[in-house]
């Protein structure tokens, strides 16, 4: 994963941050951006093929439109994510909706979503 560029969109760019120093170590680098619009240029310009965005700074709609114009795997977060949101994120074209501050289960996603790209 280590050659992967990771955009993490958040409103509060303290969430942001924290979520992107958890990330570091294992993505090649790793950007924050508070806005649609600047996760939009932030993917065009490091063309990255990942996006972690919160639901609260990015809603479903775009979560749709960047994945289809991108082609970009995006993980959705939230400060409460439940069922209900879990299945929208995904039938709008996320990998998965977990909780803002659960790394573990952001990478166990990106590293499934690998394997299967590999596999295929």
């Amino acid at each position: 994963m280590r050659s992967l560029d990771v955009v993490v969109a958040h409103s509060d760019r303290n969430s942001a941050q924290k979520l992107a120093d958890s990330l570091h170590d294992i993505f090649r680098s790793v950007q924050v951006v508070t806005s649609a619009d600047e996760l939009r240029v932030a993917i065009a310009r490091k063309r990255a093929r990942l996006a972690i965005t919160d639901l609260e700074t990015i809603g479903f709609k775009h979560v749709e439109e960047l994945q289809h114009e991108f082609g970009i795997s995006i993980v959705c977060t939230h400060r409460i994510p439940d069922e209900i949101m879990w299945t929208k994120a995904l039938n709008h074209g996320a990998l998965d909706c977990c909780h803002t501050s659960d790394v573990r289960s952001i990478v166990q996603t990106v590293t499934r979503n690998i394997a299967s790209s590999r596999a295929a």
